[in-house]
C-alpha cells in the first residue's frame, strides 16, 4: 500500500493532524493505522479536561507558564511551554468549531475548572468524559473527510528504514512507512509513505496497574527505539494517585485529578486526612507529591491502599459535575454520598518519550511524532495536570504547518516484503500473557512511584531474560498482536530501567530512595 502521510494512531493527537492534512491536500491520501478500533486511544479516557487560558481577568498565560515551570521542576523547555501555552486557546476554539463541545455556566461561558498545581480556574471539560468528547469531534470530521483512509484493528509492527533494504550503514537514517499486521486476517503488508508520524499513545500496560486502557503497550516509542531514533526522560512516570482499586484486575478505573480540585479528602484507614503531613497544598498538590504521599501510607499500614472522601460534598452537584464516576462507583457498590473510595497509584502518563523538535520533527528523516508517545520539553520531570491534551492539539498542528510548507517527496525506493519465512504459528498463547504478567509484576515492584538503585539493577537482570525469551519466540513464530506488544512492551521497558538507572537525583515524578536526602531538602 502507498500513502502521502501515514499517521499511527487515532487519539486526538493523530486525528488532529489527519483532519488538517486531508482538509490542505484534497488529492493527497491519508492513512491512519490504529490497533483497536478508531476511537480507542487514552484520548478516550482522558476525565479532567484541557487546560488553556480563558479568563483573561483572573488569569494569564504568564501564571500557567509558572505553574508548567513549576510542576516540571527545572526540566521544562521554557520556549516550547511559551508556545504551547500562547498557541492552546486558538487549538481549543478550532476544535469547538468542529464541533466540541464543552461545559458552559448560565451565561454561557466555558465553566473552568480548577485542577492540581494551577493556580487558577482553566481546564475546561465536558462532565468528566472530556477526551470521549474531543475523540468523537474529531472522528466525527475525519469520516467527512474522503482522503482520508481509517484501518482500524492494524497493528503497526516496525517502522520501514534503511536497515531493511541496505547492508551499508546509512549516514542519515530515514523512515519511509511501516509494516503493518491486519489483525483479522493475520497477513502482515507495507505501508510506503512520504512521511510516518507516531501518535501511538502512552504505556501504561508495561506496569499492568493504569489508567490507561489495553492498547497503550509503547508502540511507537519501542519501534522508534529500534530503529535507533532518540528517546529520552523515560524515567519520568506520572503515578496518577487516584486510581480505583478493584483488586489485582490490571486496568485501573481513573477517578479524576478534578474530584479533588471539588474538594474530597484523602484518608487513611483510621480515618486521618494525611495529605497535610505532606504539603501545605494538601489534596491539590502535585500528583507526584500525593502519590509518593499515597505510597507512604500504603506502606505504613500494610494495606493495598487509602480512601477518597466524597460524603461531605454536596451529591446532587457531584453528580452533575462527575456522573461517570458517580456511576461506576455505584456499579462496584461503592455509594460516594456514604462511602469512601479506595483508591491507590496507577500509571497514567509518561513524561519523556521520542525527542522530537518544535516542528515535531523526530531524530529519523521523515518521521514525526506527537501526542504522549513524544517528549517535547513540555512537561520537564512532572507533566502539569490536562496540559497533555493540549500539548497534543499544538503539536498536531505544528506538525501541520510544517509539512504545508515543506512537502515531503516520494521515494523510489523499492520497499522488501515483509519476510517471515521459517517461522510457524504459535499454538500456546497463554505463554505470551503469563510473560506480559511476570513483566507487568517486575516493573510495579521494581520500577514504581519508589525506587532504588538495587530494584533497578535487579530489575535489568530479570527483564534481560525475559527479553531473550520474547525474541527467541519472535524469531520462531509468525508475529501476532499479543506477541508484538510484549516485545515492544520489553523494550520499554528496558529504557525506563536504564535511563532511570541515570538520574542521579530526584526531579518531578522520579524518586529514587537513594536520593532521599536531596529531596527531602527541596521540599
Amino acid at each position: 500500500m502507498e500513502t502521502n502521510f501515514l499517521i499511527i494512531g487515532s487519539g486526538a493527537a493523530g486525528l488532529t493532524l489527519a483532519v488538517k492534512l486531508a482538509a490542505e491536500f484534497p488529492k493527497k491520501k491519508i492513512t491512519v493505522v490504529t490497533k483497536a478500533n478508531e476511537s480507542e486511544s487514552n484520548t478516550k479516557y482522558a476525565q479532567g479536561g484541557v487546560a488553556a487560558v480563558f479568563d483573561l481577568k483572573e488569569d494569564s498565560f504568564q501564571k500557567h507558564i509558572e505553574d508548567t515551570l513549576i510542576a516540571g521542576d527545572g526540566l521544562c523547555d521554557k520556549a516550547v511551554v511559551e508556545m504551547v501555552i500562547k498557541d492552546g486557546p486558538k487549538r481549543l476554539k478550532e476544535l469547538m468549531e468542529w464541533g466540541a463541545k464543552f461545559d458552559r455556566d448560565d451565561d454561557g461561558e466555558l465553566n473552568l475548572g480548577r485542577e492540581g498545581g494551577h493556580s487558577e480556574f482553566r481546564v475546561i471539560h465536558h462532565k468528566d468524559t472530556t477526551g470521549n468528547e474531543i475523540e468523537r469531534a474529531l472522528l466525527e470530521r475525519a469520516n467527512q473527510l474522503v482522503n482520508i483512509t481509517l484501518l482500524p484493528h492494524h497493528f503497526a509492527i516496525d517502522l520501514i528504514t534503511e536497515h531493511h533494504f541496505s547492508e551499508e550503514k546509512p549516514n542519515e537514517i530515514s523512515c519511509y512507512g511501516a509494516y503493518v499486521l491486519d489483525q483479522i486476517s493475520g497477513n502482515i503488508f507495507t505501508i510506503k509513505a512520504d512521511c510516518t508520524t507516531l501518535a501511538s499513545g502512552g504505556m501504561g500496560q508495561v506496569y499492568g496497574h493504569t489508567t490507561n486502557p489495553a492498547v497503550a503497550t509503547g508502540d511507537g516509542i519501542a519501534m522508534v527505539y529500534r530503529a535507533k531514533a532518540r528517546i529520552q526522560n523515560m524515567e519520568f512516570i506520572q503515578f496518577h494517585p487516584t486510581a480505583l482499586y478493584d483488586g489485582n484486575n490490571g486496568a485501573s478505573f481513573l477517578i479524576s485529578e478534578a474530584v479533588r480540585g471539588f474538594g474530597a479528602f484523602l484518608r487513611n484507614r483510621n480515618g486521618e486526612r494525611f495529605m497535610l503531613n505532606y504539603d501545605e497544598r494538601g489534596e491539590l498538590a502535585s500528583r507526584d507529591i500525593v502519590s509518593r504521599a499515597i505510597d507512604s501510607e500504603i506502606k505504613k499500614s500494610g494495606d493495598d491502599w487509602v480512601f477518597l472522601d466524597c460524603t461531605h460534598l454536596n451529591i446532587e452537584d457531584f453528580k452533575k459535575h462527575f456522573p461517570n464516576i458517580y456511576e461506576t462507583c455505584l456499579q462496584k457498590n461503592i455509594n460516594i454520598a456514604k462511602d469512601w473510595i479506595p483508591v491507590v497509584p496507577a500509571s497514567h502518563y509518561l513524561c519523556g518519550g521520542i525527542v522530537v523538535d518544535m516542528e515535531g520533527k523526530t531524530s529519523l528523516k521523515n518521521l514525526f511524532a506527537c501526542g504522549e508517545c513524544s517528549y517535547t520539553g513540555l512537561h520537564g520531570a512532572n507533566r502539569l495536570a490536562s496540559n497533555s491534551l493540549l500539548e497534543a492539539l499544538v503539536y498536531a498542528d505544528r506538525i501541520f504547518k510544517y509539512l504545508r510548507k515543506h512537502q515531503p517527496s516520494r521515494t523510489t525506493k523499492i520497499i522488501p516484503e515483509w519476510n517471515d519465512a521459517g517461522t510457524v504459528l504459535l499454538k500456546d498463547s497463554e505463554i505470551l500473557q503469563l510473560k506480559i504478567m511476570e513483566l507487568q509484576r517486575l516493573m510495579r515492584r521494581f520500577a514504581g512511584v519508589v525506587r532504588n538503585n538495587n530494584d533497578l539493577n535487579e530489575a535489568s537482570l530479570q527483564l534481560e531474560k525475559l527479553y531473550f525469551e520474547t525474541e527467541a519466540l519472535y524469531q520462531k513464530h509468525k508475529l501476532n498482536t499479543v506477541l508484538s506488544e510484549l516485545r515492544n512492551m520489553v523494550n520499554v521497558a528496558h529504557l525506563i530501567i536504564q535511563q532511570s538507572l541515570k538520574r542521579k537525583e530526584n526531579r518531578g515524578g522520579y524518586f529514587n530512595e537513594d536520593y532521599k536526602k536531596k529531596l527531602e531538602e527541596k521540599v
